[in-house]
């Protein structure tokens, strides 16, 4: 008869390792990531966008393009030349580049694109966080902005424009003084709908402070409402800056820009119309895949799309 005490051996018991849940480790971004990766499409857009920006940034280095500089200008052969090899894009009526005019425009556009945009909403968040948690501050902030939503925003930028001049300086100053406030009440509307939710009247019953609240309770949720709005608000931000170098209220004239060589080319539409339309089909290649990638991103933070 074989022995019982050679058939069974005792386990040895882990108090920790009763404790452990049985389930695979979980990484919000990693997740973000994957989610983001599986579409093919948005994927490419990515890439065309990336190539877009890179291109956009490195090229004017190399070229070192100034718009007020025109070697060409007495010499009529180089003047609206068709695109070839040697002039991607042709050259204009005064015998510029329009390659390397394009390039350097993009640039400057990206660059207010962006820093207006993270000003914005760096200013709106903290400020919209604290205004949509706090009863008191709502009472004279939603009075700040149906003063400051009711003057039209092209006549503050024209104001602004003709005290402060033109240059990179004044136009970041005239697109973020009033902008921050509408991405202020975005975040307001948002924390309000989620403010007094039981976990958060739990919080506040345990004495947690209001910053904690909003910085460990509130914004995580609202990762990709935020990032919806980026999408937007990046190519509305060079919109924008566009429309008014197209009024003569962006940028100075000795800073490249696409919006005024839009308007500057705009007399040239049937005759030459590669002038006209190459700085446009660029603008809207920026705008459209920045959106297409920023609503990707978005749509990927969403943890209900992890699932």
């Amino acid at each position: 008869m074989t022995n019982k005490d050679n058939l069974f051996t005792f386990a040895d018991f882990d108090e920790k390792e009763s404790e452990r849940i049985a389930a695979p480790r979980y990484s919000y971004w990693k997740s973000v990531w994957r989610t983001f990766i599986h579409n093919k499409v948005t994927v490419t857009v990515c890439i065309i966008m990336l190539t877009v920006v890179i291109f956009s940034m490195i090229q004017p280095i190399f070229s070192k393009y100034d718009p007020m500089y025109a070697p060409n200008i007495n010499d009529a052969s180089m003047k609206f030349l068709k695109p070839s090899l040697q002039y991607p894009f042709g050259t204009d009526n005064i015998g510029r580049n329009l390659f390397d005019g394009v390039w350097a425009g993009a640039k400057n556009s990206l660059i207010i694109g962006f820093v207006c945009t993270f000003i914005n909403m760096i200013i709106g968040i903290a400020v919209g966080a604290l205004w949509g948690f706090s009863k008191s501050m709502d009472k004279w902030m939603i009075e700040v902005y149906n003063v400051v939503s009711n003057v039209p925003f092209l006549l503050i930028a024209m104001i602004l424009s003709y005290v402060l001049g033109s240059g990179f300086k004044s136009l970041i100053f005239i697109m973020c003084v009033s902008n921050w406030i509408y991405v202020a009440y975005f975040i307001r509307t948002q924390v309000m709908i989620i403010r007094d939710r039981e976990y958060n009247l739990a919080s506040r019953c345990l004495g947690t402070s209001t910053w904690t609240m909003i910085t460990k309770n509130i914004l995580p949720f609202l990762i990709s409402v935020i990032m919806t709005y980026v999408a937007r608000e990046i190519p509305a931000t060079i919109s924008y800056e566009v429309f008014l170098s197209y009024l003569g209220l962006g940028l100075g004239q000795d800073n490249a820009s696409l919006g005024r060589m839009i308007s500057q080319y705009t007399t040239y539409m049937n005759a030459y119309p590669h002038l006209f339309w190459i700085p446009v089909s660029v603008l809207a290649i920026i705008s459209v895949s920045l959106y297409i990638v920023g609503q990707a991103l978005a749509d990927a933070s969403d943890p209900r799309t992890h699932m």
